[in-house]
């Protein structure tokens, strides 16, 4: 870039975003910083939203920090509740309404947006859960007693499985895959979180589909491919989500799977870097690009990001193993790695216990890559570090060995 930047332009207010704002004060730079988010909030948590705020009781919003500390403290130009709509890399600019805002380096941290089903539009009561909006709805639906349908049994949609049967409320999960979760954790282990849910009262479906819903203005039932229907006052879709990249249209960034960075999160486009569940950067130490929608790995890009971005002479390569954790009724699931294996050994089963732990390991060539836990929260960051550390896998199997004996 040459000359220093004089400013700096973060666009998307969530975790990445956040970070990204809270590095360039740290690393000190005191020039302008501008905080976009097309939300009117101010930044929040979201792994909650599907978690603890569906809980009975009074809800407590995840809120990161006051709008004092990032306009007082920080200094930040907060723009919030209109999205940024183009980013125009000649001129150096993003654009926000009727705003064009100038900046020497601009983070691209605008997520992810959740997949819909189509027939939903119009029809209350079928809801994504993303935003906190999305949340309150649901929670209110929830408060009111409803008959709930899960579309899709991954962790979003299966915390919210969990948040229904925790009032005892009867909910169904429908899931179009014949195993849940296959491609985040491999076959015998979506297996073992099927359980789960039958194991806890709720009414699992493998291998079917939604056709359709129904209801006059308001979802009242749900149609399945297999030709069955199942009522419904709340449905919940959780089918993934996509790379919030549609603004960046015609911006000369390369999109594929999201914003295209180096191992450094860099985008080739002068100044711009990308961070969080919009990033599809190089993993160096998997030698492979990933997109990952991780809350640590947001927290993680947003800030390496801008410290790369401010000297980029001694830009250092991110490189991560990607971790995430869910919460199933009272149970603790963690996953370390890249779930892609030749091989995935169970070596704790504890499954016949209230409370046991389980642990599968991943292997991919001669290489530990992987780990999945169930109850495993005393374990699962040595796994991390094995996998960090390149171990082999006749070591993570003598690692395992020697801890079932301790």
């Amino acid at each position: 870039m040459g000359a220093s930047p004089e400013r700096i332009v973060v666009v998307g207010a969530s975790l990445a975003g956040l970070r990204a704002v809270e590095a360039a004060r740290k690393a000190g730079f005191g020039g302008p910083v501008t905080l976009i988010g097309a939300e009117d909030h101010l930044p929040y948590d979201r792994p909650p939203l599907s978690k603890a705020y569906l809980d009975e009781g009074d809800p407590v919003t995840p809120w990161f920090r006051t709008a004092d500390h990032l306009t007082g403290e920080l200094g930040i130009d907060l723009r919030l509740g209109t999205p940024a709509s183009a980013l125009d890399t000649a001129s150096r600019t993003v654009v926000v309404g009727r705003d064009e805002i100038p900046y020497d380096v601009a983070v691209i941290a605008t997520g992810a947006r959740p997949r819909t089903l189509p027939g939903a539009d119009g029809l209350a009561g079928v809801h994504t859960l993303r935003t906190l909006d999305d949340a309150r709805a649901v929670r209110a639906a929830l408060d009111a007693g409803a008959r709930t349908v899960v579309v899709g049994a991954g962790f979003i949609g299966s915390e919210v499985a969990s948040g229904a049967r925790k009032r005892g409320l009867p909910v169904t999960v429908v899931e179009a895959m014949p195993t849940p979760l296959v491609r985040a954790v491999g076959e015998a282990m979506g297996q073992r979180c099927a359980a789960l849910h039958r194991a806890n009262g709720t009414d699992l479906r493998c291998g079917v589909g939604v056709a359709g819903f129904e209801g006059d203005g308001r979802v009242e039932r749900v149609r399945l491919s297999d030709g069955t229907a199942m009522e419904a006052d709340l449905v919940v879709v959780g089918v993934g989500a996509q790379p919030a990249t549609g603004w960046l249209a015609g911006s000369g960034v390369t999109l594929d799977d999201g914003v295209v960075c180096d191992a450094t999160l860099a985008t080739g486009g002068p100044g711009v870097y990308a961070a969080g569940d919009v990033a599809r950067w190089h993993n160096p130490l998997f030698d492979r690009p990933m997109r990952l929608e991780h809350w640590t790995s947001a927290a993680e890009q947003g800030a390496a990001a801008v410290r790369n971005a401010l000297d980029p002479s001694a830009a250092r390569p991110y490189e991560t193993v990607p971790y995430f954790w869910s919460d199933w009724y009272d149970t603790r699931i963690q996953f370390v790695g890249v779930p892609t294996a030749d091989e995935v050994v169970v070596v704790e089963d504890g499954s016949g216990a209230a409370g046991g732990r389980q642990v599968a390991l991943y292997r991919e060539g001669d290489r530990l890559v992987g780990a999945l836990t169930v109850n495993g929260q005393s374990v699962i960051m040595k796994y991390r570090g094995l996998i960090m550390r390149r171990t082999s896998w006749a070591d993570a199997l003598d690692f395992a060995r020697a801890r079932r004996e301790a």
